[in-house]
């Protein structure tokens, strides 16, 4: 029950709706067991008057008698009617009070979760797989809901109906009641014994779901590579195998729940024939009556099932114990980008990095190593390099997705650490090297963070970004659907989009992470034009490893295995012949084929 406590919290936020369930519980419950009273003395009624009843035969008396005993009993009948049906008022309220309450704490939940996710870094992101991240939002979340509806309802069912009856089992016979009691310790044993094994498959069996989440998602995304390496066979066997897996542990689970039934069914038999045997004795001795024994026999199949419930609910506490275990497991990291003075005064855009070094969480490679570089306000600034060099990585540090491990950025002199993140990234225009499209419209992607733009300046965005006649060729045009990940477009398509994307916001700094690095030179030209004359009074970093994107920038710097090796302008760099004058020279030759 630890991991659960977390649950304290929705608990108290929905105490009235849980506090009222509790009280209709109650209510149903006892119009559920007043009715055997009700059957006790009708009953009683029958063996004290049927001999009298007979005694009149052949006299009028016989009849009249006859009415009286017949109105009393078709009152007792009305009653117990009357009850199941003010019963089953109360029973409509308890779902109205405590299943809500459970839906109201799932979506909380589950706002929770995901909230939480968005606020850690990409470290984090970098260690997990996204089946699992989905299993832990969906599937144990709804675990857990069956913890705060179902088996909260039944538990507190459970309770009333035992607390009434015993109350009234008290008050009829002490000496019965031991009696009807007697299997309980038995009970309660083989409930420890067994629910220590459903928690333990309980985990077993959302690890292994997981890990079937995972899977399957992976091979969708990746849907186009498995066909062209024709692996859907081997696919289709790795997925048997972890499907199996998980069946097989969902049986063992099975199997241990179906010990509950049998178990029960046997102790309460065995509390019926006690009830029988020793009451028969109890009505011989003239202690009690045959009404008292219906009444006891009515009160052991009422305790029935709540008792079996008792089985399948601890199952449902358990197996939600084992869910919010997993739950807690996120919640309880926190990000490391610890939020300082929160700023959010005007940016002017001038960017300082200072002896900045960086390795990704997790690994021991020095990515970049005393990085020392300066982008005045509204100055356009060049990274190339090859692959690996560090480029992107001082993209995603300027948006603070990481800290640096040591040196400082800082923004208009400011540490960056110390500015509110949001309030950066909405003066930031950001495209990424890896491109990322929503399966929606490409309308909605464009205007994606901007809901306020207007249809000519999605159209302006489009033009810049040179994707506007592609999106005007399809049927649809800017209302076209793409798949995921935007599979509908090309590569060059997509980069474009992202482009124009980060284009619509009109952003005062701009950060083009390789943006282009799928598009031919002619549109690259075309577009490289444009950004020149949107780049004006921009601070702008553009990231390439194409030497033509560097001839925006006012100035260039080259970077080789995270080190600054080369500075300054196009012309100062070709007379160097330097690492920025093999690449231009490089690239050259392979576009005129040489």
């Amino acid at each position: 029950m630890g991991a659960l406590s977390h649950l304290n919290q929705y608990f108290w936020k929905y105490k009235w709706l849980l506090l009222l369930g509790m009280l209709f519980t109650f209510f149903s419950n006892f119009f559920g067991v007043v009715p055997a009273q009700l059957v006790r003395f009708a009953l009683d009624l029958v063996t004290e008057t049927i001999d009298v009843y007979f005694l009149f035969k052949g006299f009028s008396m016989q009849a009249v008698f006859y009415e009286v005993f017949a109105s009393t009993l078709f009152y007792y009948g009305a009653l117990i009617v009357l009850m199941a049906f003010i019963k089953g008022i109360f029973l409509f309220l308890v779902r109205q009070t405590l299943i809500v309450m459970s839906r109201h704490i799932e979506f909380e939940m589950k706002q929770e979760i995901y909230a939480h996710y968005q606020t850690l870094p990409l470290s984090f992101y970098r260690k997990q797989n996204t089946g699992d991240l989905m299993a832990r939002i969906s599937e144990d979340v709804s675990k857990v809901r069956m913890y705060v509806g179902p088996s909260i309802m039944y538990g507190l069912n459970l309770i009333t109906v035992f607390a009434l009856v015993i109350y009234y089992m008290y008050h009829v016979s002490t000496t019965l009641m031991w009696y009807v009691l007697l299997p309980l310790p038995i009970l309660s044993f083989s409930i420890y014994y067994v629910n220590s094994l459903i928690i333990k498959k309980s985990e077993e069996i959302q690890a292994g779901l997981s890990t079937i989440s995972t899977f399957v998602q992976e091979a969708f995304s990746g849907i186009r590579v498995l066909k062209s390496f024709v692996r859907e066979k081997q696919s289709l066997a790795a997925f048997t195998e972890a499907s199996a897996n998980y069946r097989r542990k969902s049986l063992d689970l099975v199997k241990i729940d179906s010990l509950f039934t049998p178990l029960i069914s046997l102790l309460v038999g065995f509390s019926t024939l006690l009830v029988v045997y020793v009451g028969s004795n109890e009505v011989m001795a003239g202690r009690m009556t045959l009404g008292n024994i219906t009444e006891f026999i009515m009160y052991v199949f009422m305790l029935t099932w709540p008792v079996t419930a008792l089985g399948w609910t601890s199952s449902q506490i358990q197996r939600a114990a084992a869910s919010q275990k997993r739950i807690n497991e996120f919640l309880d990291i926190k990000s490391e980008l610890i939020p300082g003075k929160q700023i959010t005064q005007p940016i002017q855009g001038k960017w300082t990095f200072k002896d900045l070094c960086f390795t990704y969480p997790g690994t021991d490679r020095e990515v970049l190593k005393d990085i020392n570089l300066e982008i005045s306000s509204g100055e356009s600034v060049a990274l190339l390099g090859t692959t690996g060099s560090g480029k992107s990585t001082i993209a995603l540090l300027m948006a603070r997705f990481y800290d640096p491990v040591s040196g400082d950025i800082l923004l208009d002199d400011i540490p960056l650490r110390d500015w509110d993140i949001q309030h950066v990234r909405k003066h930031l225009g950001f495209v990424l090297q890896d491109v990322f499209l929503f399966s929606t419209s490409i309308a909605e992607n464009i205007r994606f963070g901007q809901d306020d733009l207007t249809q000519e300046q999605m159209k302006e965005a489009a033009q810049y970004a040179d994707v506007y006649d592609n999106i005007m060729d399809f049927p649809d045009q800017f209302e076209t659907i793409l798949g995921e990940r935007g599979v509908t477009l090309s590569g060059g398509q997509k980069q474009r989009v992202s482009l124009a994307r980060a284009l619509a916001k009109n952003p005062m700094m701009l950060v083009l992470d390789d943006c282009l690095s799928a598009v031919d030179t002619h549109t690259e030209h075309k577009i490289l034009t444009h950004l020149k004359k949107i780049m004006q009074d921009k601070t702008s970093l553009i990231i390439s490893h194409r030497v033509s994107s560097a001839k925006l920038a006012n100035r260039v710097f080259v970077l080789q295995d995270g080190l600054i090796v080369e500075q300054g302008k196009h012309a100062q760099l070709m007379r160097k012949k330097g690492l920025y004058y093999e690449l231009y020279q490089q690239q050259l030759n392979e576009e005129q084929g040489l």
